[in-house]
């Protein structure tokens, strides 16, 4: 059974191979709160995910250690185990969704661990994983729903105690739920007064739905950015931990994600993946009764696919009111498009992109439109934008992306 013991093991173990990861004060990105970022997403190998992964391979036999190791990932527990076999000398092979993100998928292969990429996602890998232990006589590195990983993760908690005392809440990602069950059962066990809050994507709420019906129930399919909690059944083990010791389970869109990259980015100098990013979603779009608190969000990846992260930060300044796009009718007569960007000017917008284009059959011959793609500061200057278009005369169709 899992033990407060277990997890100060896990701590002791996990000194050669990890390091403590940095606290740091973030009362910019929720006022109301005393927030504070632990920083998982600058650990070796850019997530928690090698704490779990070298305890368990700590605690292998001679003889599963020399017929090797085997597990499957979206990507983090990947280059965990990779790493945690190569420092162990243990042989690994690693199951992979092929729609892993390639800088995933070539830092795995960096680690020496032979890799073969699965049709399908997460829970499609973890049933080749399986089928491969059984058939080569491979130990199973399971991402979460195992005691000597989840302890390993637990370790996390320990150290949000160590560096924060006094806290109040801690806000962690949930997939499978191996990380939460850890950091719940650590800090809940050394103080259970602290509320630990869990946030899934909206698109992937498997231990929401689970914990709320009472059952775990497994979802159809997944859809989110946040690649590394895209799992569609959470673990046994991790279902009755999340079950007792999490005291709440909330959902972030993918646009409130990109939001909080973007916030983590350009205010704190840090890099999120989707999943890293979850905690201070939920913190930054009040979706958790964190006011007043000194409340911690984990960061649990920052392992990002740099082909989509420009995409993503499009999407965050789309979701922070940075970006909008806005399509005017005018009456098509010279001096209309200046007047437009002149009084968006003024107001301090930016327009970035323009098409105009005149109106189809059935509008007045002498009408047209105007799209424009402006750069803003935040919801309430696009607001400020209309009322002026609007008080000029000027009739705005649409507003948005």
């Amino acid at each position: 059974m899992l033990t407060l013991d277990k997890v100060y093991h896990a701590k002791y173990v996990l000194k050669e191979a990890i390091r403590d990861t940095d606290m740091l004060s973030a009362p910019i990105l929720r006022p109301d709160c005393d927030l504070y970022l632990k920083c998982e997403n600058l650990q070796i190998t850019g997530s928690f995910k090698l704490r779990g992964a070298y305890y368990k391979m700590s605690q292998l036999t001679a003889e599963e250690r020399a017929k090797g190791v085997i597990a499957c990932s979206a990507g983090n527990h990947a280059q965990g185990v990779a790493l945690a076999a190569q420092k162990n000398g243990i042989d690994a092979t690693i199951c992979l969704p092929d729609n892993a993100p390639i800088s995933k998928i070539e830092m795995t292969k960096s680690y020496g661990a032979r890799v073969e990429l699965v049709e399908g996602v997460y829970d499609d890998a973890y049933k080749r994983a399986l089928a491969l232990a059984e058939e080569k006589g491979y130990t199973f590195i399971h991402p979460f729903d195992d005691e000597a990983v989840i302890a390993g993760q637990g370790t996390i908690g320990l150290e949000i105690i160590e560096q924060l005392p006094g806290v109040e809440a801690v806000v962690v990602p949930i997939g499978g739920g191996g990380l939460i069950s850890g950091v719940a059962y650590a800090i809940k066990s050394l103080n259970p007064n602290v509320k630990v809050y869990g946030v899934q994507a909206s698109g992937a709420p498997s231990m929401r739905n689970s914990v709320k019906d009472g059952h775990i129930e497994s979802l159809s399919s997944v859809s989110t950015i946040a690649d590394g909690i895209a799992v569609k059944t959470p673990g046994t083990l991790t279902y009755e931990i999340c079950s007792k010791y999490v005291d709440e389970i909330v959902t972030v869109s993918d646009d409130e994600i990109a939001a909080a990259i973007l916030a983590l980015m350009e205010r704190h100098k840090l890099v999120t993946e989707g999943a890293g990013a979850v905690a201070v979603a939920a913190v930054m779009f009040g979706k958790l009764p964190t006011a007043g608190k000194k409340t911690v969000c984990l960061l649990s990846g920052g392992n990002i696919d740099v082909t989509i992260l420009s995409r993503v930060i499009t999407r965050g300044l789309i979701m922070s009111g940075r970006m909008c796009q806005m399509t005017i009718e005018l009456t098509d007569k010279p001096g209309q498009l200046k007047t437009v960007s002149a009084l968006i000017a003024d107001l301090g917008g930016n327009v970035i992109a323009v098409h105009h284009e005149h109106t189809n059959e059935g509008s007045a011959v002498t009408g047209c439109y105007l799209s424009l793609t402006l750069e803003t500061r935040n919801a309430d200057h696009i607001v400020e934008i209309e009322q002026a278009l609007k008080s000029k005369g000027f009739r705005i169709t649409h507003t948005g992306i």
